[in-house]
């Protein structure tokens, strides 16, 4: 029976669950809106909201992604891509708003000799051994 199940949808990585607290009077306010028929849940509430404040302050955002030179949505390093930086003898600034990850395959060791620096506004996807070699690195 189990072979005719089929995913049709992969679960992606693709946020992250952030833990926010409320008061009492704010949290009723959004179940209000809910139960309105406003939002569908709570959830769709809080990002609506987020999302709103985001757009509102979007030329902000845009000129300090550009002043600061951050890579703007999914940036991942490859074992590969890595090892090509170490045979040139260079190292890496990465600076990312959104997700920045280094394959699992990546060593402690290859992560230290490329990557000079990390800045990650939004998640870092990295074994905890690289996030470890690269704590004095983080920004």
């Amino acid at each position: 029976m189990g072979s005719n199940i089929h995913e049709l949808r992969p679960k992606v990585g693709d946020s992250e669950k952030v833990t926010i607290n409320l008061g009492y009077v704010d949290l009723g306010h959004i179940d209000l809106m809910v139960r309105e028929g406003f939002y569908s849940n709570r959830t769709d509430f809080i990002r609506t909201a987020i999302r709103n404040q985001l757009e509102r302050h979007a030329d902000v955002a845009k000129n300090s992604v550009a002043r600061k030179n951050l890579d703007l949505g999914l940036r991942h390093y490859s074992r590969e891509d890595l090892e090509r930086i170490r045979s040139a003898g260079r190292m890496l600034d990465i600076n990312v708003l959104g997700l920045a990850s280094i394959s699992r395959d990546v060593t402690p060791e290859l992560a230290r000799d490329t990557i000079a620096s990390i800045t990650v506004l939004g998640a870092l996807h990295a074994s905890p051994e690289v996030k470890a070699a690269l704590a004095d690195r983080m920004r």
